[in-house]
């Protein structure tokens, strides 16, 4: 007779399969590069085929927020495939994509100022089997839209980033994570400061089935790397 443990191991498992989160395959495992941080994910797997919410209090946190979700791009689109960028008032400098490994002929740019315009344009995109992602920059996120991107998600199989820029006023929604990223200074190179790797404080506020977390990631050589904790207090004993 099974124990207890194994039943209720086997239920989490159905669960997952139910709500789209598939095992990795035997021998293979997918990653984005996330390092410490993709254990925290059902599996231990970055969720593809699901909407991701990055709550942005200010500017440079939705910078920061574009800056690792490009990141993470360069690795969904390594397989081919393209992005949709669906934004506001035109202010992605397409150029600077290739700095995280994007090249910029792969994004569908999509300029819209109302919400409700680039939360539709969004839906419809994620219908398309083939794409690899869409990203929506938006302020409000209701529970019922929210809802609808993810169903939509779970059809064609494609990534969903939400860039939500309006983080005093957050509500329940049905995306997968919630995700917020805030930028710290970056360490000196080779002695100057200021020129160092990119850096940022990700915190994942809200895992579906996942573990909730802080991490401090690097954008190093073309790839997002998750820096050490004991880096990181070496680097504030030294300052």
């Amino acid at each position: 007779m099974e124990s207890k443990k194994e039943i209720i191991s086997q239920l989490r498992k159905n669960l997952l399969q139910w709500e789209g989160y598939k095992p990795p395959v035997t021998g293979i495992r997918s990653s984005v590069g996330l390092g410490p941080l993709e254990e925290a994910f059902p599996n231990g797997v970055f969720p593809v085929a699901a909407v991701h919410e990055l709550v942005c209090g200010s500017s440079e946190q939705a910078a920061a927020s574009g800056g690792l979700v490009t990141g993470i791009l360069s690795v969904l689109l390594q397989q081919g495939g393209i992005c949709v960028w669906i934004g506001r008032a035109q202010r992605l400098f397409a150029p600077a994509l290739t700095v995280f490994g994007v090249e910029p002929h792969k994004v569908i740019f999509i300029s819209l100022a109302r919400d409700r315009d680039a939360l539709w344009v969004m839906e419809e995109a994620l219908k398309c089997v083939g794409l690899k992602a869409v990203v929506c920059e938006v302020r409000e996120l209701d529970f019922k839209r929210s809802q609808r991107l993810q169903l939509a998600v779970e059809q064609s199989r494609v990534t969903g980033f939400v860039l939500r820029n309006a983080a005093g006023k957050l509500g329940s929604t049905a995306c997968a994570a919630r995700w917020q990223v805030r930028p710290l200074p970056s360490t000196s190179l080779n002695g100057l400061p200021g020129v160092g790797f990119l850096r940022w404080q990700v915190e994942l506020l809200k895992v579906r089935n996942g573990q909730t977390g802080s991490w401090v990631l690097e954008w190093q050589d073309g790839h997002i790397v998750p820096v050490p904790e004991v880096t990181i207090l070496e680097e504030r004993q030294v300052g």
